[in-house]
């Protein structure tokens, strides 16, 4: 599987921010690249409850996604973006929502994220997710020629027993796009991705935000960077540091059988009781 990972700034205007990623996606192609996968919240990073109703749309009518559609088609390119979107009534807030796209420009596979994001990384640094998105309730792994995909989104990273049913599930590579807090990326970012590449023996892309982000009202974000890629054995295989741009990376899915072979704990789960 030759895998694109984008790290890009995203700011709050979805229009400018398909653009970028189009550019980007373009030059993967002409890489190589098989399949791309792009940061969550790529169409609109935005703190502003009020501008996300007024810019995001429902999946069907969401122009970030045709555009992507458009450029997928385009490339002969399988695409695996997370972005927010309105959800359907009765819903009242928004869905932070991974897609997987065909290169026939097809939706193949969805998944809402379903961890969310409300702490207080810090006094200046606090985060309510559930109060603008809501939280999805099925994973999902989806089969493609390249191989099998297990969709996470960002917080869903700090919960191992996600990751432990998509692999059980038949997940290859499991993708985490996300816009990671830079009050907790520094500690926990890296050791975390590398914990759920080891625990599952999967491939584990992290495609990430990064910077300060723009925003045309309320006020700004900064996120983390470093998108990663770790090998099923836990190797970090790319760093993208704090830079905008694509990086292609050739996934040998035949480490996942050689990890798992030699560490089979996906075959060792034992009933127990809890304490008392």
């Amino acid at each position: 599987m030759r895998a694109a990972i984008l790290q890009i700034c995203s700011s709050d205007d979805p229009e400018e921010n398909l653009s970028s990623v189009v550019e980007l996606l373009r030059a993967a192609a002409a890489e190589g690249a098989e399949i791309a996968f792009t940061p969550e919240v790529s169409n609109c990073v935005s703190m502003d409850r009020g501008h996300q109703a007024r810019v995001l749309r429902r999946e069907r009518d969401d122009l970030f996604l045709a555009g992507l559609a458009e450029t997928a088609k385009a490339l002969g390119l399988w695409i695996v973006t997370a972005v927010a979107v309105k959800s359907d009534p009765p819903e009242e807030r928004f869905a932070n929502r991974c897609l997987v796209i065909s290169p026939e420009g097809e939706t193949v596979a969805r998944y809402d994220k379903m961890h969310m994001f409300d702490v207080q990384v810090s006094e200046t640094e606090t985060y309510r997710e559930s109060s603008g998105y809501a939280p999805g309730a099925q994973a999902v792994v989806v089969d493609t020629p390249l191989g099998k995909l297990g969709l996470t989104i960002c917080y869903d990273l700090r919960f191992a027993y996600l990751y432990r049913v998509l692999a059980k599930a038949g997940a290859q590579v499991i993708c985490v796009p996300s816009a990671f807090s830079p009050g907790t990326g520094p500690a926990h970012w890296q050791p975390l991705l590398q914990a759920r590449a080891i625990e599952t023996g999967c491939w584990v892309v992290a495609p990430a935000q990064v910077g300060q982000h723009r925003a045309s009202a309320g006020r700004t974000r900064s996120t983390w960077g470093h998108a990663l890629v770790v090998s099923p054995w836990g190797e970090v295989v790319h760093d993208a540091g704090d830079a905008v741009g694509v990086t292609v990376v050739d996934l040998d899915l035949s480490k996942v059988d050689d990890a798992r072979h030699k560490v089979p704990s996906l075959t060792h789960d034992r009933d127990f009781r809890g304490p008392e």
